[in-house]
């Protein structure tokens, strides 16, 4: 048997116990206990937790003519992610320029296409109705059938006083026309945004549809005037429309957050709406705002889950991505998991105090090791103390 290029030793694998992982060119070969240790290279992974590729479900990683976006590979592998979806910064107007940097970046990016013409290199993104573009938002489509994954719609001031949900309906049709989800971010409302947007934006979406923000805690979010989940976000959660708390600068609520997991609504994935603003000021990477949803008192276990095959499959690239088996991408995050007693935040002012928190140690990309680098803070990639 041909010896693998690479065999990382004795971690924690997720889910499975502590295993040998082998890698031959971009492939998993193997994961067992006490693997043969003949191999290109060995990594003594001990003491730290071995998981799929971590897949960020809402980043910003294009940016034209604006300050807005992170490096990739900064929000990606340097960073211990694998896979970074972005999340509408391109219309299609600017659409084909970004299709020609994925291919220069090591990490693997995912887009989603913005239902207004320039995308987020407009601001507001949305001026007027006639920003909307849905014949470019088909082009795109069917000139990127296997690159771009869904469709972006951003239901905020002013966009809203100017189209209402009919941005949101406009978006749908296409969506449907090509099979591909919608991406709505929700909150972010001033003046007049009807108190019933949220269950009207509810009602218009199917399964595989993704809500991002839900936690946050700006106007048109999933709780109504007494803090109590609108009976559509439930009715919508029942037929398979997803959940994403993207954190963001100003959309995480760890008030928000424990009233509506009290009330019974799912969370699919954990992201962090990465910019270079948020990476330098709040958000600042992936495992950081995983932290959080320890000290929120969800499980280690849970949230690798809603960093891996959650985002993954609301991506629709599960085939590829979000899980770790033989014969699969060798896609791997090598993460520690520290104990220690940080303060850690929301968006609006809100602390917890939390005992664990990740940090990355290794990440596998197809095959190819990247060390982190580049960390969020002075002292490294740990919440301050």
């Amino acid at each position: 048997m041909t010896a693998p290029d690479l065999l990382l030793t004795g971690g924690e694998v997720a889910g499975a116990g502590r295993l040998d992982v082998a890698v031959t060119g971009a492939t998993v070969t193997a994961i067992g206990p006490d693997l043969d240790r003949t191999a290109g290279r060995v990594v003594d992974v001990r003491g730290h937790l071995v998981t799929a590729g971590l897949v960020d479900l809402h980043t910003h990683v294009f940016a034209p003519g604006t300050h807005l976006g992170v490096l990739p590979d900064v929000a990606g592998v340097l960073s211990g992610v694998t896979t970074v979806v972005d999340a509408g910064s391109a219309g299609p107007a600017n659409f084909a320029e970004f299709a020609e940097l994925i291919p220069g970046s090591r990490t693997e990016i995912v887009p989603f296409v913005h239902i207004g013409h320039n995308g987020l290199a407009a601001r507001p993104d949305v001026a007027a109705a006639s920003d909307l573009d849905p014949g470019g938002v088909r082009r795109v489509l069917a000139a990127h059938p296997d690159l771009v994954r869904g469709i972006k719609v951003r239901l905020v001031s002013p966009a809203l006083q100017v189209a209402g949900l009919d941005m949101l309906r406009t978006a749908r049709t296409v969506a449907r026309e090509f099979g591909v989800p919608l991406m709505v971010h929700i909150g972010d409302i001033d003046g007049p945004g009807g108190p019933r947007l949220g269950p009207d934006t509810m009602d218009l979406l199917d399964p595989g549809d993704i809500v991002t923000h839900v936690y946050t805690a700006n106007p048109g979010g999933v709780l109504d005037a007494r803090g109590r989940v609108h009976p559509e976000v439930h009715a919508a959660a029942d037929r398979g429309v997803l959940f994403d708390a993207a954190h963001g600068c100003k959309n995480l609520s760890f008030e928000v957050a424990r009233r509506v997991l009290d009330q019974g609504v799912p969370l699919h994935a954990v992201s962090t709406d990465l910019t270079l603003t948020g990476r330098r000021q709040i958000v600042f990477s992936l495992t950081e705002v995983m932290s959080r949803y320890l000290a929120l008192g969800f499980t280690v276990e849970e949230v690798v889950r809603m960093t891996t095959s959650g985002p993954a499959a609301a991506a629709g690239i599960a085939d590829r991505s979000g899980t770790l088996a033989v014969g699969r991408t060798a896609d791997i995050s090598v993460l520690a998991l520290s104990e220690g007693d940080w303060t850690v935040s929301d968006s609006f002012g809100g602390t917890l105090r939390v005992k664990q928190s990740f940090s990355p140690v290794l990440t596998v990309r197809a095959g190819s090791v990247v060390e982190p680098a580049e960390a969020p803070h002075p002292w490294g990639w740990l919440p301050e103390e």
